[in-house]
C-alpha cells in the first residue's frame, strides 16, 4: 500500500479518530486505525474499542490500494511531527510501515487489515434526522447526572426518547435527575415510512464523545439510525457508531414531585455567583474530613446562601420572590452548581417541599419550545 496525505487535512482528523481508540486492551488491533486506501484516490480511516467507533472518508493520492492497521497513537504523534507539507505511507509485504514526509522518515510495525475487529452489521432502516446544535445544547444541559458506575447499568447513560416532533433527553444518577424536552422539526428516515416512535440509551462514553463531534452550526443537520443493539450518528463526513445498553429505563415522571409546598423565584447569575463563593469553601480539601454542604436558608423575601469548614466559612444573601414556609436545606455544592448552571433563563424557579426532599429547578417560564427541569436530593444536615 502506498498513499500520499495532505498533512494539515490528516491532522485534522485525528481528534475524532482517538476518541474510539482503546488504550487499555491486550490486542493491538484495538489500539490502531484501520487505514483502506481505494484506487479512486480516498481513504476509509477507522477506529474502534469494541464499544464505540469512528469512520470517515479522507482524500488522497493512492498509488497502491491496501488494508492495513497501524498504531494510533504513534502515527498521529509521529503526523504531527513531521513539517513537510504531505504524508507519504507505505505499508510493505513485510508489513514495515514507512512514514515519510519532507526529508525526514520513520518506521512502525503494522497489521494486517483482515486483524481488525468486525464491526457492528448496521442497517438503515430506522432513523430521523435533527439540527446538530439543538442536540448538542441539550446534551450538554442533561450530561452531568448521568451515571458513572452505577450498579443499574441503564442509570449509566442518557436515554433519548423521540417521537412525532419531540425528542426527550433524560440522565440521572443517585443524586441529580435533568429532564430536558424539545418540540422541533425531525425529519422521519424510517424506510417503511412509520411513525417515529424510538426509546434508547446511550452509554455515558458514547455521550461524552458525541458533544465533541456535534457542532454549534444552526445550518449542519444530525443522521441519526438505530437497531437493536447499536446507533450510528452521521454527522457529515464523519460517522460515528456506539451500542446501545440494553434494558428498561426508570420510570422518571414517577420520581419527579410535582406537588410541591414551597416556591422561590431568583436570578440564575446572582446565584451561581453566590455558589461560586461557597465553593471556596465546600470544595476546600481537608484531611480527615468529609466535603461540607451548601446551606440555603430560605427566609421570607430572601435566600441565605451559607457554608463552614475548618478553613472558614461564607455568606451570601439573594432577594426572591418567595411562598411558602421558611425552610433551611443543604445540598453538595458542586451538584447544585451543575443542576443550577444547566437550567437556562435569566430567572429560575426553585421547588421544595421539606429538608429531606428533593428540590426541583427550572427555569421561570420554560422555553417555548419545551421543557426544563432538574431535581436535586438534599443532604441530611447535623444538628
Amino acid at each position: 500500500m502506498k498513499v500520499v496525505f495532505d498533512r494539515k487535512l490528516l491532522c485534522s482528523v485525528f481528534p475524532p479518530l482517538m476518541c474510539a481508540v482503546s488504550n487499555k486492551s491486550t490486542l493491538p488491533a484495538l489500539e490502531g486505525v484501520l487505514i483502506e486506501a481505494y484506487d479512486d484516490n480516498y481513504c476509509i480511516l477507522t477506529t474502534y474499542d469494541t464499544d464505540k467507533g469512528i469512520r470517515l472518508r479522507i482524500d488522497a493520492r493512492v498509488f497502491a490500494s491496501g488494508r492495513y492497521i497501524v498504531n494510533a497513537q504513534r502515527f498521529f504523534q509521529v503526523a504531527r511531527a513531521m513539517d513537510g507539507d504531505e504524508i507519504e505511507l507505505t505499508i510493505d509485504s513485510k508489513l514495515t510501515a514507512k512514514i515519510l514526509s519532507g526529508r525526514s522518515s520513520h518506521k512502525m510495525p503494522a497489521l494486517e487489515g483482515d486483524d481488525f475487529p468486525s464491526l457492528p452489521e448496521i442497517a438503515h432502516e430506522k432513523g430521523f434526522v435533527i439540527g446538530q446544535a439543538l442536540l448538542k445544547k441539550m446534551i450538554s444541559q442533561v450530561s452531568h447526572a448521568m451515571g458513572v458506575d452505577d450498579t443499574r447499568p441503564v442509570l449509566n447513560g442518557c436515554y433519548m426518547k423521540v417521537e412525532d416532533k419531540t425528542i426527550t433527553l433524560v440522565s440521572c444518577d443517585s443524586f441529580s435527575l435533568a429532564k430536558r424536552v424539545a418540540k422541533t422539526e425531525i425529519q422521519n428516515k424510517n424506510s417503511d415510512n412509520s411513525p417515529l416512535d424510538f426509546s434508547f440509551i446511550v452509554p455515558v462514553r458514547t455521550v461524552n464523545e458525541l458533544i465533541k463531534l456535534l457542532s454549534d452550526d444552526e445550518e449542519e443537520y444530525a443522521e441519526i439510525y438505530m437497531t437493536k443493539k447499536n446507533i450510528v450518528f452521521i454527522l457529515g463526513g464523519i460517522t460515528f457508531f456506539s451500542r446501545l445498553i440494553d434494558g428498561e429505563y426508570i420510570d422518571y415522571n414517577r420520581i419527579i414531585i410535582k406537588n410541591h409546598k414551597i416556591t422561590a423565584i431568583l436570578n440564575h447569575d446572582e446565584f451561581i455567583s453566590a455558589l461560586e463563593r461557597a465553593a471556596l469553601v465546600t470544595e476546600e480539601k481537608v484531611a480527615g474530613s468529609v466535603r461540607s454542604p451548601v446551606k440555603l436558608e430560605f427566609s421570607g423575601e430572601v435566600l441565605k446562601i451559607m457554608a463552614s469548614s475548618s478553613t472558614g466559612s461564607t455568606y451570601d444573601e439573594i432577594l426572591i420572590k418567595h411562598e411558602g414556609e421558611d425552610i433551611l436545606i443543604g445540598f453538595n455544592n458542586r451538584f447544585l452548581m451543575n443542576n443550577v448552571r444547566a437550567c437556562g433563563g435569566e430567572r429560575i424557579k426553585l421547588s421544595l417541599s421539606s429538608p429531606l426532599t428533593s428540590m426541583n429547578i427550572e427555569p421561570e417560564e420554560n422555553p417555548e419550545d419545551g421543557e426544563e427541569l432538574f431535581m436535586l436530593l438534599p443532604i441530611r444536615m447535623k444538628e
